[in-house]
């Protein structure tokens, strides 16, 4: 019995107890008295001790009043330790590990640090690829470790690295401060606010790679944006950043020139009685900028297929004459959607490019456009939503558990504009359209793990000698995902 519980009990039941022995025990009898004998003086009286006033009282009325006394000493020093305890306890850090990663908070959680991170180990298989434009390999496509922290409640932080294909790259890097839903401020490292699939996480595309329309938009770049819900159905999100390619990402700018880009997201459904519109959403997003490019540097990016194979590129070879670079404004649009119901899930994604580009005393503006739509559907009852399935019965084959699949299926294209040819780029190096198709299982083992394999098609005109296509590609992918 643990000590607490001892004294309550002694507390309780000793009162009554002692008070019950003490009544009942019979009174000392009082000594005899001889009387002395006549003749004998009488001895001299002893002196009298002082009573002391701490002396054990005598009669059982006083015995049981100290022991009670005592008790309520007793039972008020327990209460001071619960109050002490219980004080502590709220001011306590809490750590916490589990399913979302590790965390440790203060009492209050104005302050959190989290750690989290995600894993992708890929296999890439290229059937019917005679020339070998792609090499059958393994490789440890991300390795990602995510740093987190919130302070005072409203400033957060993130910074997450990239160890993937063996090299470091700092994705992330920047400073949140959350002053109201309608206007927060976003500083550092950052996606900029435009293209839906390129603004979800890795963990939760529905593809081992993205669709077509992500290589037009920036990847990461440095700058600043403010975004806010101007109202539960009306996202915002503006902001000024040195400005990237297409795809691309950057630390720092070569020119004084800025880009500014903004988004804007609707959910007309989102607070409405219509349960089945309601995870219904519509974006449009644009940016404005200018880009100068040298021979050395031509700031024009190359075009990847979904199997990650280059399939358009500018004329370059480093001599003024035969490189295209990057010459004056660039401007994006994108308008975008997606839809949930149940088990099926629904987006659809449109992005256009223009950039001014020059060739020795040639100028022009190329435009390039791409468009995608994917569906999904969970074969195991599980709802959609856009991110990572949790399965309602995690992988324990023991059990008859086996996790949540998912099968999806994507069409998408992008077009070059007919002015890069033939002086931009050469028709017998680089395509002017791709097309692709592609199916893909997902498997969702429990809410860290996932296992993917996806095939895609796609379909090339021209970027071959003599006028000729490019051969089909034929992209047999998988992926074994762990995130926390």
């Amino acid at each position: 019995m643990s000590r607490p519980s001892f004294v309550r009990s002694f507390v309780v039941a000793a009162p009554a107890a002692l008070a019950a022995i003490l009544i009942a025990a019979p009174a000392r009898p009082a000594a005899a008295q001889t009387p002395a004998p006549a003749s004998s003086p009488a001895p001299a009286a002893p002196e009298t001790a002082p009573a002391d006033p701490q002396a054990a009282p005598q009669t059982p009325e006083e015995r049981i009043e100290a022991l009670d006394q005592q008790l309520r000493i007793l039972a008020r020093q327990i209460e001071i330790e619960k109050e002490a305890a219980t004080a502590a306890q709220a001011t306590a850090p809490v750590a916490v590990a589990g399913a979302s990663g590790f965390e440790l908070r203060s009492a209050d959680s104005a302050f959190r640090l989290r750690i989290r991170g995600y894993l992708h180990a890929d296999s890439r298989y290229y059937g019917g690829d005679d020339d070998n434009r792609g090499i059958d390999t393994f490789l440890l496509r991300r390795a990602r470790p995510i740093v987190e922290a919130t302070f005072f409640k409203i400033f957060d932080f993130r910074i997450m690295t990239d160890f993937g294909g063996g090299t470091a790259v700092v994705q992330d890097a920047y400073l949140d401060a959350r002053f109201a839903k309608v206007f927060n401020l976003r500083a550092g490292k950052q996606k900029p606010p435009l293209g839906q699939e390129r603004l979800a996480s890795a963990t939760d595309i529905l593809f081992i790679e993205r669709a077509l329309p992500t290589a037009l938009v920036p990847n990461r770049d440095v700058g600043v944006q403010v975004y806010g819900d101007l109202a539960p159905w009306l996202t915002y999100q503006v902001g000024v950043f040195n400005g990237v390619i297409d795809g691309g990402s950057g630390d720092v700018d070569t020119a004084d020139s800025k880009d500014v880009v903004g988004r804007l997201l609707f959910s007309p459904f989102k607070s409405g009685s219509h349960e089945r519109l309601q995870s219904l959403s519509i974006g449009i997003g644009g940016s404005g900028g200018k880009e100068a490019g040298t021979v050395a540097a031509p700031a024009l990016a190359q075009l990847r297929s979904g199997g990650q194979l280059v399939w358009f590129r500018y004329r370059t070879d480093g001599t003024v004459p035969n490189t295209t670079v990057a010459d004056g404004s660039r401007t994006r649009f994108t308008t975008h959607g997606q839809y949930y119901v149940g088990q099926l899930g629904l987006q659809a994604e449109y992005v256009a490019s223009r950039q001014e580009v020059r060739r020795a005393t040639t100028a022009d503006e190329i435009e390039q456009q791409s468009w995608q739509l994917t569906g999904s559907w969970v074969l195991t009852g599980e709802t959609a939503t856009g991110r990572a399935i949790a399965p309602r019965k995690p992988f324990a084959p023991g059990k008859g558990a086996w996790g949540a699949f998912e099968i999806v299926a994507r069409a998408n294209a992008l077009t070059v504009d007919d002015a890069a040819f033939p002086v931009f780029a050469n028709l017998d190096a680089s395509a002017r359209k791709a097309t692709a198709a592609g199916v893909g299982l997902n498997w969702y083992l429990n809410r860290n793990v996932k296992i993917v394999a996806d095939y895609e098609q796609t379909r090339f005109e021209r970027g071959a000698l003599a006028g000729a296509d490019r051969p089909d590609e034929h992209a047999l992918f998988t992926r074994f995902q762990v995130a926390f």
